[in-house]
This record gives structure tokens, C-alpha cells and sequence, in this order.
């Protein structure tokens, strides 16, 4: 995740506008919603705003590192880690 949003940070504003900050914001959308969903279940979780491109990496870090302090089951930690992996991959960063 710190590698993935390292990338992003050092990426160009075009690869940011040809899809790397929209992939990363949907990425970090779905690792916050497997956080709430874990701190407060049963509750509907609260969508990540879209701060633009050039918050995305922050977005991530914060996201992907609330999740980590929530989870405690290895395979759920494993599943998050390819979430990043795929997410990283698409955007080409």
C-alpha cells in the first residue's frame, strides 16, 4: 500500500489523469468500506470523498492503514494486499 501510494505521488499528473488517481480512489473507497464494516457492522458505510488527483495517495495510505489496525484474521489481511496488487496494477504506476 505505501509502495502504491509512493508511486502515485512520484507519478506524473498525466498518468494521474489517464486513470491512476481514479483507480487509487476507488481502491482506497473499498479498503474504508472493509474497515467500517469491521469497526461498525451492521451500519451502512460512509463513501471516501473524492479529494482530486493529487490527494489519492494520501487517501490510500489513511484507508489502507485503518484497515490494517482493524483486521485480525490473515486471510482477510492477504485478500486486502491483492486488492492493493490489482489496484496498483491497473493503474500502471
Amino acid at each position: 500500500m505505501d509502495h502504491f501510494a509512493d508511486r502515485l505521488r512520484a507519478a506524473p499528473q498525466s498518468r494521474l489523469q489517464r486513470g491512476a488517481a481514479t483507480e487509487a480512489l476507488a481502491l482506497a473507497r473499498e479498503l474504508a468500506v472493509r474497515a467500517q464494516a469491521i469497526e461498525e457492522p451492521g451500519t451502512p458505510p460512509r463513501e471516501m470523498p473524492d479529494a482530486g488527483m493529487f490527494a489519492a495517495a494520501d487517501q490510500i495510505t489513511v484507508a489502507g492503514r485503518d484497515l490494517a489496525l482493524v483486521l485480525e484474521d490473515p486471510d482477510e489481511l492477504a485478500r486486502a494486499l491483492e486488492l492493493v496488487a490489482q489496484a496498483q496494477k491497473r493503474a500502471g504506476v
